[in-house]
Parts: C-alpha cells; structure tokens; sequence
C-alpha cells in the first residue's frame, strides 16, 4: 500500500520524480524518500510524514541527477521513524531499493546476513533486500537482483538503483504491482499508471516474476530465469487532469461530483435497449460456458465487498442464477469444494487486492471459471482472471471508494441483464431494465442537487458519536456502505443493519443521542422499513430518512428526509448510496479531517 516511482533519462530527474510520487501519495503517507544519482555519487534522503515534507526538507539542497527512485510508505513493519522509511541501502552505499510489499522469511534471511557481517540500520523486512542483493552483486546488478530474490519468499514491488551501474534502473514484481514505461522523455517505473501518465499513455505491466532493466532509451524484461521475455505496450485512456483536483476542495466530493459521467462511462457502447440486453465485450470468450453455469460465488473486500452484495440480489432476481457472496480474505482460508458449473467473480477497483488475488491464485489451481469487474486498465485480477468487465470510472484518487461503488453496481446489473436474457428475462422486461439502466447518469445528476441540504444536515448532527444504518433488500447493502463511509473518514462508530434485525439486538442501543439513517425507497420492502422506522421513533431514536421523491408520508414520521428521484428497484442503491458519501464527506470536512487520506487506511490494500 505504498508508492513508488523511478526515473533515468536527461530530464530533471528530482522535478519528474517530485510530482510522480505526489500522485502517488494516496497510496502511503507515513514517510517518504528519495535516492538520486548524479553519474558519480548517489544522495539519499528520507523525511517522517507526507510528501510536503520530503520536499521541505530538499528544497534547500542541490540535488541534480540523471536518474532518481522514490518511495512514499504506509508502515506494516517498523515504526514511523526516519530510519524505517524507503530507499533502503547496503552497507557499502552502493545498493538502493524501495519496496511493496512484504517479506516473509526476512527474519531468517537477516539473521544469516548478520552472521556475515552485514549490519541493518532499520526494523522494516525490506532492508534484507538491499543487503541481500550486496552479498551477490558481482559488478552486475540484473543478475545480483535475480540471485537475491530466488532467496525471498513473499510479496514485492521491487526498484534498484546502483552508484556503480548509473546507467540503469532495476525493477522486479510479485504479487505487487509495477508498470514501465521507455519512450522519448526517458525510462520511468511506478506502482501506479497515475504517476508517469503525464508522460507517456504507453505502459507495459509486469508479471508475477518478472525483471525488468532499465534504461534512458531502452528496456529489457526478463523473468527469473533470465529468460528474455516479449511484452506487449497498453495503452491508457486516463488524462492526467483526471488525476487533479479540479476546483474541488478533495478528491472525494469531486469523485462523488463525478458519478454522472463515471456511471455514463460505465455504460457506454454495453446497452443494445430495442434488444433488451447489454453487450459485454470482456466476457464474450465465456459466453457460452456463463449460460451453463449453476451458480456465481463473488468475492471481494471492503466497499466492493458491498457492491457484491448488491450483486447477488441482481443475478438472483434478473438471472435467477444463485449467487454467493464471500470476503475475500476469510474465502482464501476456507476449505470449499470446487464445482465444474459454477462462476468465481472477482470485485476490485486496482484489481491489486491482495486477498482478492490470493483468492484468484487458489480458483486458477482448481482450473474454475474466473472473471473480473476492475477498474484499472492492465491491473493483475484483469490479466489473471478468464474475461472480465472494465468499469471504465477513470481513477480514483479518494481512499474512501465513491464512484468506483457505483460504477462496479453498474456494470453488475449489466451483467445480471445479459445473464438474464441467456436464460428466462423477457424480452420487455429486459427492455425495462435497459432503459432503466440508461436514465441512471440524469437520475445521478438529479440527485446530487441535495448536496447542499445534506452539507446542512451534517452540520446538525456533528455531535453525535455513534449511527445506526439501516435497509432491507437492495437498501441492505446501501446501509453497510453508508456505515463504512462515516468510520472510514469521520472516526464515528457507525453500525450498518438489515432492518429487520433490527429486533434482535441492535435496538437496544437506541435513544435520542443515537441517530439513525433509514434507506427506504418506495419499493417492495417500504411498508416493512416504514414499521422498523416506527420501532426507533418509538425509542425516542431520531432518524434520517433517505426516500423517493413524492413520498410526503414520512415525514411526518422521521426528523429529517433526503430525497432520490424514482427509479427501478433494482437500481435504486446506485441512487440511494450518494447522500450518505455525502454525509459521511461532510461529516469529516466539519471536523477538520482530510477525507482523501483518512487515518490509519490506504487505497489498494496489496499486503494481507
């Protein structure tokens, strides 16, 4: 969960090293570092804290080099001290690394190397790399790179940089993501597409095993066994003004601000309406083995976790397909049987995850049927999974996922829809859900005109420390996510409930001071809703209530309403989901936290 960038070339390798890793700082914020090359003598500086301070701490220093390599961390070993954040040397100063990821066996791998002689200066499991590669660097640093990670068991994103080889840059993956990049401003490596898109659209991802060597004008990608490997270039459709702010304060409003597009993206070029199907390009190598299948197990963690949810009601009632919803961090451990007809479908928005992918690792071994909703173009659930659908949500900056939740439920219903229309949905209740489908951008659009009245409702209830959320039927799931958005970026304790569990524990909990957010459209389950939202009132619980526009009854029941225009009920949690990340990014802005970087949380989870 941390960032890396890498540059050589005839550029201001400080300046392109700088902004890369800002855009990187999403992903790792409790230090960073940079290790320069200037073609005799390499400068390596780290600082405790954000980017900003990095940059304070240099500003004053000359730093000039051809090639650079940049770290931004988010602890898993060591404490958040100097020492402890990336580049990592050797004892010599002639071996630099940053590093993703984690090493499993480095205790045994340190005690070894300290019994050679070698001395460690920091607590993480990543300096054992940099020592490591000193006890086979020979004069070649490739082939030293390689002896040394045949010894590492565990995960990594791995950068080199040599004083004694200026020429070049060493990368090195598994389990954790790097993309390169060779073109006319240079050779550049990140974690992440969003730090060097700026310069070049053109990216080739590493695999599992794969090294890379780079150069100002050149690029050579092998795999462990030195065995010259053929990559093919992506090419991204992301801007770099995608990656910005955009006059907004955060990344969150302005991803939230963005649904309507994001969601219209989602869609674009997928519905055929006169036909009553959508059209999924991504999956139409599987198409005739999905029309066997006799059941769907999703798997996914945290916010897409919730989406998935959304999912099994959507394959149920448009498919009629069981489906299954697991975590994927609690699947991985499970013992499960493997069944020939049945469909494995990865949740991710970077498509890193790491349970997610571990997960993904266990189905491929059993030969079962993969597929993959990722947002990221060229992520690992992308290129491992059998087919899959793109979300096409461009990036998401915020570490609180908003409109990568609604573009994954999008894309979800496309998919129940042409599941559906392979089995028993009706050619005009197809066409229904299409058109529904299609409206959805408009819907959005209508529904963020509350931001203001919803901007006021947080500042009413600032004080309380603890909500309830709660849902039925497809306003479940809703009422999860709205729970996970208020702790994730506000610290408030904030439990979701399907309300009709309500009366089996969680109402005890309930008095004036303990505010409650009821999701209940008019739908199938309203009148059943509108009884568990009397159950509160009549614990003197107050309550938001989150309703179709034109629903005047309620008011007169709940303290305060927030409307969402009409839609099918099958789509209403894509509407109904937006006041509370509303909520939830007020909430924080009022108390003076940055919702783009909440406490203690990182954007793509890639160590378990």
């Amino acid at each position: 969960m941390c960032g890396i960038v890498g540059y050589i070339g005839d550029n201001n390798a400080l300046d392109i090293g700088i902004k890369g890793l800002r855009r990187l700082e999403y992903r790792g914020y409790d230090s960073a570092g940079l290790a320069i090359h200037n073609g005799n003598s390499v400068d390596c500086i780290k600082s405790v804290g954000k980017v900003d301070d990095l940059a304070q701490k240099i500003k004053d220093k000359d730093l000039k080099g051809n090639s650079i390599i940049l770290h931004s961390r988010w602890a898993t070993h060591g404490g958040v001290v100097e020492k402890n954040a990336h580049p990592h040397t050797d004892c010599k100063g002639n071996i630099f690394i940053v590093h993703n990821g984690i090493v499993e066996n480095y205790k045994e791998i340190r005690a070894k190397l300290t019994s050679l002689g070698h001395k460690f200066v920091s607590e993480t499991d990543s300096e054992v790399i940099s020592h490591l590669i000193e006890h086979f660097y020979e004069g070649n640093l490739e082939e030293a790179v390689i002896k040394a990670l045949k010894y590492i068991k565990g995960t990594y994103g791995l950068v080199v940089m040599s004083k004694d080889n200026p020429d070049r840059i060493v990368a090195a993956r598994m389990f954790s993501p790097l993309v390169i990049s060779v073109n006319e401003h240079g050779g550049f490596v990140a974690s992440d597409p969003s730090a060097i898109i700026s310069h070049s659209k053109r990216m080739i991802f590493l695999e599992d095993g794969e090294v890379a060597v780079i150069k100002k004008d050149d690029f050579i990608i092998t795999d462990l066994e030195s065995r010259v490997k053929d990559k093919q270039e992506t090419e991204l459709d992301w801007d770099i003004e995608e990656a910005q702010k955009g006059g907004y304060p955060h990344f969150m409003i302005k991803e939230i601000m963005e649904q309507s597009e994001s969601v219209a993206n989602s869609m674009r070029g997928r519905l055929i309406i006169e036909e009553g199907i959508s059209k999924l390009g991504g999956i139409d190598s599987v198409k005739d083995k999905l029309k066997e299948i006799k059941k769907i197990n999703i798997l996914a963690c945290g916010t897409s976790y919730y989406a998935g949810l959304i999912g099994e009601y959507l394959m149920e009632e448009l498919a009629g397909i069981p489906t299954e919803v697991d975590f994927a961090s609690e699947f991985r451990y499970r013992k499960f049987p493997t069944v020939a007809d049945e469909a494995y479908l990865f949740i991710s928005q970077s498509g890193e995850t790491a349970d997610s992918l571990a997960a993904l690792k266990e189905i491929k071994k059993r030969e079962a049927l993969a597929l993959g909703i990722v947002n990221v173009v060229g992520a690992s659930i992308a290129r491992e999974t059998d087919a899959g659908v793109y979300n096409h949500a461009g990036p998401e900056i915020g570490v609180a996922s908003t409109k990568a939740f609604t573009s994954q439920v999008v894309v979800l219903a496309l998919m129940a829809l042409f599941l559906g229309r392979q089995r028993n949905l009706s050619l005009a209740d197809g066409k229904n859900i299409a058109n529904d489908i299609a409206k959805l951008p408009i819907l959005i659009q209508e529904t963020l005109k509350n931001i203001k009245d919803i901007e006021l409702l947080a500042k009413k209830y600032s004080g309380a420390s603890n909500f309830l959320f709660v849902g039925r039927k497809y306003s479940y799931p809703v009422a999860m996510e709205g729970a996970l958005k208020l702790k994730e970026i506000s610290y408030i304790h904030s439990e979701g409930y399907s309300s009709g569990e309500m009366k089996h524990g969680p109402i005890a909990l309930i008095d004036e001071n303990f505010p409650t957010f009821a999701i209940c459209p008019k739908d199938s389950v309203y009148e059943k809703t509108l009884s568990n939202i009397q159950e509160i009132k009549a614990r003197n619980g107050k309550v938001i209530a989150i309703t179709t526009m034109g629903n005047e009854e309620i008011k007169s029941l709940v303290d305060d309403v927030i409307y969402i225009p009409e839609v099918n009920e099958v789509l209403s949690p894509i509407l109904s989901v937006i006041p509370v990340q509303v909520f939830a990014y007020y909430m924080a802005v009022s108390f003076g936290y940055n919702p783009d970087m909440p406490r203690n949380l990182a954007k793509s989870v890639t160590v378990e």
